[in-house]
C-alpha cells in the first residue's frame, strides 16, 4: 500500500491542465494503485493524480459503500450531462479543513480510457456523479472552490488560511 502526499494549496499544479495518456502502461497502473490507496486513506470518493503531483489526466472514483470497486479512467471526457441537479458537499485533501456546497448535474456519461487501456464509456450518478465531475475539473487545473460564488470563495479561503 502506497499512500501519496497530497499537494498543499495554493500549489501551481493543482492550476495546470494536464497532459493526456497516450497509452496505459504498468506504470500508469501502479499510478492509479497508488491513488487508490491514497482516496481510500483520506477517506474520500476520489481522487486526481494533478492532487498527488503526478500531471497525467489520471482519476479514480468509488462512491460505493462497500468500498473496493474503483474505477480507474485515464483521459476522462464527459459526452452528455443531465439537465437535473444536485447539491453536495464538497472538499479536497488539497485545501483541508473546509468544505462547501456544490451544485453539479446530477449524471454523467463520461468516455475514457480503462485499465486495459481501451475506450470505455460509463454512466454516473449521484455521488459518483459528482466526484468524476470533480475529479476532471482537477484535470483541467480547477478546484471545487471555483464553481461558488467570489463571496463565498473568499471566504472559504480565507477560513482555510486561518485553520492553517
Amino acid at each position: 500500500m502506497t499512500v501519496r502526499a497530497c499537494l498543499p494549496w495554493p500549489d501551481k499544479r493543482l492550476r495546470t491542465k494536464v497532459e493526456d495518456v497516450s497509452e496505459v502502461t504498468d506504470e500508469i497502473r501502479t499510478i492509479w494503485d497508488d491513488m487508490i490507496d491514497t482516496m481510500e486513506a483520506m477517506p474520500g470518493v476520489g481522487l486526481a493524480a494533478p492532487q498527488i503531483g503526478v500531471m497525467l489526466r489520471l482519476a479514480v472514483v468509488d462512491g460505493s459503500t462497500e468500498r473496493g470497486r474503483a474505477v480507474r479512467l485515464a483521459n476522462p471526457e464527459i459526452l452528455h450531462s443531465s439537465i437535473e441537479l444536485r447539491e453536495h458537499e464538497e472538499a479536497s485533501p488539497n485545501l483541508p479543513g473546509v468544505s462547501a456546497k456544490v451544485k453539479r448535474p446530477r449524471a454523467v456519461t463520461v468516455r475514457f480510457l480503462n485499465e486495459q487501456g481501451m475506450i470505455d464509456r460509463r454512466d454516473f450518478v449521484g455521488i459518483e456523479a459528482t466526484s468524476v465531475q470533480h475529479q476532471i475539473d482537477h484535470l483541467n487545473g480547477r478546484m471545487y472552490f471555483d464553481r461558488l460564488s467570489k463571496v463565498k470563495r473568499d471566504m472559504l479561503l480565507r477560513k482555510a488560511k486561518k485553520q492553517g
